[in-house]
């Protein structure tokens, strides 16, 4: 990922006072707001066959007929709550083996959940209850949907320290209306990899993970924040991950506080500085504290890694944008990161200013990787006429899920291990 509007006040509100909010509302106050962008595109042909060669196509209908059955505010919150949860476990069960398959789609695919949580949305959306809902208890309701649906609150470590604790972000399909078919292995990583162990020379590691979306909007909103603040305290290791370039693996080194402005999935485009509280004492760039030297070497699968140091800066005292190849240069404006100007440049920009506002900078593994770009088979590469998958298609997104797990394992040893880490110049 290189390169709608609730406004944050009502969302904030809505979200702080959904538990006490009261049942009813006055009419005036009561919408029922149109499908989103993301919701439109449902109905087109390749999302119902994803869904329907999965068996999350009864997702939707059968949450919009229990939806029919609340009597009240707190009932559709309840509801919401645990179907959200339920859609994300039904996903990481399909994802690692366990229950039908519900079709013939590899079990691999992160797909149906992201279609499955757009037509829950889209449902309710559209509900119209038997008792009156304001406009910011449906919002709180729809938050309620993503967060749950995304993993975002069903994050668990065990107690003690007999086990390492990892924290992975993936992402949801993006670039959906250049070919519609679109997967994107991050989010099927968190999937394959949510709540499982790995072995490793430092001893076994427990992964928790959670999906965002590709929506400018929630990240101003702080969905990363919100998510993530809880646990960087408590974990050894994060890592959020996204699709990146084209047969390789990125660790990205710098990330910049900027927006490119590329439209999103809501087909809006935001050009400024990365929106964060605080922003007077926020930096230009950001930098990983993850083990990229030992990651490099490591032969972790059959795609190579690169450290990447390249950014795009405003030089101190310039107009123009430069770009430099070994990062960014003292009192320099950020134009793009190692990862571009895009959401995963931000997502990487969030959790480790996060990190460093935590006072976590010098003791807390964690940055940014980016995938290779999923690609399909020889042969399938036209939207308009292709297949939804293919054999290819298919291994390339194992292969990934399974070097994203050897880049973890590797990044915990050699973190464990003082020699193994890198601390990355401040340039701020």
């Amino acid at each position: 990922m290189n390169s709608p509007r609730v406004r944050i006040g009502i969302l904030g509100l809505a979200l702080l006072t959904g538990l006490s909010a009261p049942a009813t509302a006055s009419a005036a106050e009561t919408s029922v707001a149109p499908p989103t962008v993301e919701e439109q595109r449902l109905d087109k042909a390749a999302p119902q066959e994803i869904l329907r060669r999965s068996g999350f196509d009864a997702v939707a209908p059968a949450f919009a007929r229990a939806l029919g059955g609340a009597r009240s505010y707190a009932d559709a919150r309840g509801l919401v709550v645990r179907r959200g949860a339920a859609l994300w476990q039904r996903a990481v069960d399909r994802a690692q083996g366990r229950g039908p398959a519900g079709g013939d789609l590899s079990r691999d695919d992160d797909r149906p959940l992201y279609w499955a949580r757009l037509g829950m949305t889209r449902e309710l959306r559209a509900w119209q209850p038997s008792f009156e809902v304001s406009d910011a208890q449906r919002a709180a309701l729809l938050g309620e949907l993503e967060r749950n649906s995304r993993g975002q609150t069903s994050i668990r470590y065990p107690c003690g320290g007999a086990l390492k604790r990892v924290l992975v972000t993936g992402f949801d399909p993006f670039t959906l209306d250049r070919d519609i078919r679109i997967s994107n292995p991050s989010g099927a990583t968190a999937l394959a990899l949510d709540g499982t162990v790995i072995e490793t020379a430092e001893g076994r590691v427990r992964v928790e993970t959670a999906v965002f979306p590709v929506r400018w909007q929630d990240f101003a909103e702080g969905t990363v924040e919100r998510t993530l603040k809880p646990y960087l305290p408590k974990v050894d290791l994060f890592a959020t991950v996204s699709q990146g370039r084209v047969g390789r693996f990125d660790v990205e080194r710098t990330n910049g506080a900027w927006r490119g402005g590329f439209a999103d999935n809501e087909n809006v485009g935001r050009k400024e500085t990365v929106p964060v509280s605080d922003p007077v004492s926020q930096p230009q760039w950001t930098s990983t504290t993850l083990p990229y030297k030992a990651i490099v070497a490591a032969n972790t699968g059959r795609f190579p890694v690169y450290d990447n140091t390249s950014v795009t800066e405003i030089p101190a005292g310039g107009t123009d944008p430069v770009v430099r190849a070994d990062g960014p240069t003292a009192g320099s404006t950020a134009r793009a990161g190692g990862g571009g100007d895009y959401l995963s440049n931000e997502i990487a920009y969030r959790a480790t200013l996060l990190r460093d506002r935590l006072g976590l900078g010098a003791s807390l593994p964690g940055g940014h990787v980016h995938t290779p770009v999923l690609q399909f088979g020889t042969g399938n590469t036209d939207p308009a006429t292709g297949a939804v998958t293919d054999p290819e298609f298919v291994r390339n997104r194992l292969d990934i899920i399974a070097q994203v797990r050897s880049i973890l394992a590797v990044a915990v040893d050699a973190s464990g291990d003082s020699s193994g880490q890198e601390a990355a110049a401040d340039v701020s």
